[in-house]
C-alpha cells in the first residue's frame, strides 16, 4: 500500500487525507506540529465557552466544498434554541437534524458585519446608505463622493494595495475605511503591500457593486451572481468550526488514516527530484510515496535536505514575511452597545458576527460576538456575552511578549475606552496566540515565483493551504487545494498547476449562481 505523508492538520491537510481515503488506496499519515486539530480554523474551549480563532463563515462558491461540509455535518432541520426564543423563520433542511437533540449539525446563521468608525457603525462592505451619510456627516459624504467620481475617471496603475482600494472606492473612503485597518492587520502601510491581497480577499467587490446589491435587495430583485463579501446567510457548525475538523479527524482515523500531534517536521530528505522521507523534531522518520505540505513555505524550504539549492532561493524563502494573531476571549455580563438595527437578538445584544475596528486610537483590529455565531458557543448565552478581541502582531514584538494577564488588561482597557463594556462586567478571560497566521504580500513576496518553480521540480511534493502556498486563502480555498491535489495524484501527477490556480481564477473569484 502506498503512503502519503501530510504535513499539517488544518482544513487543507485534513481534507487531503479524507479525500485520499474516500477515492484511493493510499494511506494518509498526518503530522501536526501542535496539539490542536483544525489549524487557524480550530475552536478553543475555555471554561465551557468556545472561541473561534478567526470567525469562519461556512459558505463557498464551490459545490464540492459545500457538499463535503454538509456530508460531515447536515444542515439543521429544526430551530436552534435562539431561533425558538426569537421565533426566527429559516429555510430548514428537510429531515435535517434538530440542533437541540444533535451536536453534529450545521446551523443557518444570519450574517452582519459592520465597521466601527467615529464611534459609530457603518455597513461592511461600505455602502452609500442613509446611515452612512448620517454617520459620516455632510462634509465627509461630499468629499467621499467627489473622491469616488475622481477615482472612476482617473484610474491608478495598481502597483500596491492602496492603489487597489482607491480604484474601487476613491481616496477619501479608502482613507476612512481601509487604510488604518489594513495597517493594523499587516503592520505596514498599504502602499507597501502588493495588490494581490486585495485581488484574493476583496476580489470583485467595489462601491458600485455594494450599492448595486443594496438597491436590488431594496427592490427585492434576485441577483444571479453574488460577491462573497455580500452574502446574508451562511452555515456554521453548532459548536464552532473546530467541531467539524475534529469530526473529520475522527473519521480519518476510523478508516485507517493516522494523525500524529506534536510532530513538527524539521528535516525533509530528497533523492533527485523526489521527496523520500521526513523527520520530526523528536527524531521519528516517516517515508512515503506522496508528500503534501501545508507548512509555511519558509520552514519547508529550510527543512529540505538539498545541498544543491542555490542561495537565491534561500534568500527569497527566508525573506517571506508572516503576521501573527492573538485573540482575547472575554466573557461579560453585557455590552454597552445598543442594538439599533431591525434584527432581533436574544437580550437585544448587537446582532453582529464581527466588527471591524477602524478607530485610530486603539490597537484592536476586530471583535467577534460568539453568541451570534452560535448560541451553543456560550455556556450561558441568555445571561452572558462571549466576545473575541483580535489583534495582529509580529512574533517577539511588544504585544506578543506581554504576559497574558497584562495583555488582557490592555485589551479590556481598549474596550472600555471605546465604551463597549464596563470593566466590572468582565467575568472571565483567556488569550490565545497563533504563529504565522497570515502570509504577507511584502518582503520578498514579489520574487515568490522563484521558490514556487523550485518546489514544483519535486514530482511527489504538493503544496496546499494558506501557508503551504503563501497565499491568503479562505478555508474553502484551502480545502479545494486539497481536493485538486487528490485529483492530480489519481491522474498520475498530470495538471499539477491546477492546485496553484485555486483562488487565482477570476471566474472563481467573482461568480456564483444563486
Amino acid at each position: 500500500m502506498q503512503t502519503a505523508i501530510i504535513i499539517g492538520a488544518g482544513p487543507a491537510g485534513l481534507t487531503a487525507a479524507y479525500q485520499l481515503l474516500k477515492e484511493t488506496n493510499i494511506k494518509p499519515i498526518i503530522l501536526e506540529a501542535t496539539d490542536i486539530i483544525g489549524g487557524i480554523s480550530a475552536t478553543i474551549t475555555h471554561n465551557g465557552n468556545r472561541l473561534d480563532l478567526g470567525g469562519h463563515r461556512f459558505f463557498s462558491k464551490n459545490k464540492q466544498v459545500m457538499q463535503l461540509w454538509t456530508e460531515l455535518m447536515p444542515v439543521q432541520g429544526a430551530p436552534a434554541i435562539d431561533d425558538k426564543i426569537l421565533g426566527s423563520k429559516k429555510d430548514y433542511a428537510v429531515a435535517g437534524p434538530d440542533p437541540e437533540l444533535s451536536d453534529g449539525v450545521m446551523l443557518i446563521r444570519h450574517r452582519l458585519s459592520r465597521i466601527l468608525y467615529l464611534r459609530s457603525f457603518f455597513s461592511y462592505p461600505i455602502s452609500l446608505s442613509f446611515t452612512t451619510f448620517k454617520n459620516m456627516g455632510l462634509w465627509r459624504t461630499f468629499v467621499a463622493g467627489i473622491g469616488y467620481i475622481y477615482a472612476m475617471l482617473f484610474k491608478r496603475e495598481e502597483k500596491s494595495l492602496e492603489d487597489f482600494f482607491v480604484n474601487r472606492f476613491g481616496y477619501p473612503l479608502y482613507s476612512m475605511f481601509f487604510e488604518d485597518y489594513t495597517e493594523k492587520l499587516w503592520g505596514v502601510h498599504p502602499r507597501n503591500i502588493a495588490p494581490d491581497w486585495g485581488a484574493q480577499r476583496v476580489k470583485g467587490l467595489s462601491l458600485f457593486k455594494a450599492v448595486s446589491e443594496f438597491i436590488k435587495k431594496t427592490l427585492n430583485i434576485k441577483s444571479k451572481q453574488i460577491e462573497t463579501s455580500l452574502i446574508d446567510e451562511f452555515f456554521y457548525p453548532k459548536k464552532g468550526p473546530g467541531q467539524l475538523y475534529e469530526l473529520m479527524a475522527e473519521k480519518i482515523k476510523t478508516v485507517g488514516g493516522k494523525i500524529h500531534l506534536n510532530s513538527e517536521v524539521r528535516n525533509i530528505e530528497i533523492h533527485g527530484d523526489e521527496i523520500v522521507s521526513v523527520t520530526t523534531l523528536d527524531g521519528r522518520k516517516f517515508a512515503g510515496e506522496y508528500f503534501i505540505s501545508s507548512m509555511p513555505i519558509r520552514d519547508l524550504i529550510n527543512a529540505l535536505d538539498d545541498k544543491a539549492r542555490n542561495n537565491n532561493i534561500n534568500e527569497v524563502a527566508n525573506g517571506l514575511v508572516y503576521r501573527e494573531f492573538m485573540t482575547v476571549g472575554l466573557l461579560v455580563k453585557n455590552l454597552k452597545l445598543k442594538n439599533e438595527t431591525k434584527l432581533k437578538t436574544v437580550n437585544n445584544i448587537i446582532p453582529d458576527s464581527w466588527i471591524y475596528v477602524q478607530e485610530r486610537d486603539v490597537r484592536l483590529g476586530r471583535i467577534q460576538v460568539f453568541n451570534n455565531w452560535s448560541p451553543y458557543m456560550v455556556a450561558d448565552f441568555e445571561n452572558t456575552v462571549f466576545i473575541g478581541l483580535e489583534y495582529f502582531c509580529n512574533e517577539g514584538d511588544e504585544m506578543w511578549k506581554q504576559s497574558d494577564e497584562d495583555f488582557i488588561k490592555f485589551a479590556v482597557a481598549e474596550l472600555v475606552k471605546l465604551k463597549i463594556i464596563d470593566e466590572n462586567d468582565v467575568l472571565d478571560s483567556v488569550r490565545i496566540k497563533v504563529k504565522k497566521a497570515y502570509p504577507a504580500y511584502f518582503g520578498t513576496y514579489e520574487k515568490f515565483n522563484i521558490v514556487r518553480e523550485y518546489l514544483n521540480v519535486f514530482d511527489n511534493l504538493y503544496c496546499i493551504g494558506r501557508n503551504g502556498q503563501h497565499r491568503y486563502n479562505n478555508m474553502d480555498h484551502s480545502m479545494l487545494c486539497a481536493i485538486e491535489t487528490v485529483k492530480v495524484i489519481k491522474n498520475g501527477g498530470l495538471n499539477k498547476y491546477k492546485i496553484w490556480d485555486v483562488n487565482a481564477e477570476q471566474e472563481y473569484h467573482e461568480e456564483v449562481n444563486t
